[in-house]
């Protein structure tokens, strides 16, 4: 098959860099532009990032020669030279809905990893194993946009990528009423390393600024329903959450507690967790993890060095499953938050709107 035409804008970043390395060899997707902010434009990529590529693998050979371009005054002609983009700009939220709402009127569908649009209320925010049903709203925000082509589509909160697929096939058939949930995040999750942010050695931060009302609502909006054009978030499970920012490098940690109207079993919960799969492994997309939620036994795991590379990262790693004196049960979970839950989970998602035919090559 011939490739996607794929732009990055805003990929400078930590976000765009992991982006701009998923895109190496992907086996669908072409990396053909690259776009920042006017002090990068012009520059080779190489150039742009000078001593910031923060990944553990080399920058792609074909991106480093890429000149990049000005996100918002060459929007027109990286509009028309690729199929869609990614975006993961560092702007004010309402200058980000600005620029993504501007290229989706130019025809280019956006899929974001950036907060700005995830409550407009026709722009569906996708876990593609949890709601892959929401893309069907895009729809109505071409109808709203006037556009036949563009569209924009987002993500989830990085923080709620470890807890939310583990309650979630267990929510209906047994009633979740409630869950408390404490999240230990990763500092790639600020866009930061050790480096840049010599404050977090030997330390813990018991604030991100925005986080736990995101962790709170953001699944409610993922477990709504699409009602006359609009997506309406559901009224429960009621999540309390708080999160902390810890010394790790990479990957989300959290402690979740959880109560049900119909009480599961231990070994209910395990069967529920272990058969789980979605639309991402029913169409064999190329990043879809096999095992989407792996169980295990050990006390101590699932560990942030250990683990949050499962499955390339893709994967949501459960351990210490137990009965709780408050709630009914209370586990511990991970992901990997600049894979699974940014530019990995973006990437998945792209792959679910070409499979489902919602982008489509020019």
């Amino acid at each position: 098959m011939n490739k996607f035409k794929v732009g990055v804008v805003g990929a400078t970043g930590m976000v765009g860099q992991r982006f701009v390395s998923l895109l190496e060899n992907h086996p669908w997707f072409e990396l053909t532009t690259v776009a920042a902010s006017p002090r990068s434009a012009g520059k080779t990529y190489k150039d742009a990032i000078g001593n910031r590529w923060a990944m553990a693998t080399p920058m792609p050979a074909n991106a480093a020669g890429l000149i990049v371009k000005n996100a918002e005054d060459d929007a027109e002609d990286i509009a028309r030279e690729v199929d869609f983009i990614f975006s993961a700009v560092d702007m004010k939220k309402e200058e980000i809905r600005a620029l993504e709402e501007k290229y989706a009127k130019l025809e280019c569908p956006v899929v974001s990893n950036n907060s700005a649009h995830r409550w407009t209320d026709d722009v569906p925010m996708v876990v593609p194993e949890i709601n892959p049903e929401h893309i069907k709203i895009i729809d109505a925000q071409r109808k709203r946009l006037g556009v036949k082509r563009g569209f924009i589509a987002v993500k989830s909160n990085c923080s709620l990528q470890s807890y939310v697929p583990a309650l979630h096939p267990l929510k209906d058939e047994f009633g979740l009423t409630k869950a408390l949930v404490c999240t230990y995040q990763a500092i790639s999750g600020a866009g930061k390393t050790f480096e840049t942010w010599p404050e977090m050695i030997d330390n813990v931060i018991p604030y991100i600024g925005g986080e736990e009302e995101k962790s709170e609502k953001e699944p409610l909006k993922l477990w709504g329903t699409i009602e006359n054009g609009v997506i309406k978030s559901a009224e429960g499970p009621s999540i309390t959450a708080q999160c902390l920012r810890v010394p790790a490098s990479d990957g989300h940690m959290a402690a979740v507690f959880m109560s049900f109207d119909k009480k599961p079993t231990v070994e209910q919960i395990l069967e529920k967790w272990k058969n789980f799969s979605g639309r991402p492994q029913e169409l064999d997309l190329p990043s879809a993890p096999k095992q989407f939620l792996h169980y295990f036994t050990e006390d101590d795991r699932p560990q942030t060095k250990l683990d949050r590379n499962l499955e390339n990262g893709m994967a949501v790693s459960i351990g210490r499953l137990r009965p709780d004196t408050q709630y009914d049960y209370k586990f511990v979970c991970l992901s990997h938050n600049t894979l699974r839950g940014a530019a990995g989970g973006a990437m998945l998602l792209a792959e679910l709107l070409c499979a489902e035919n919602y982008i489509t090559q020019k």
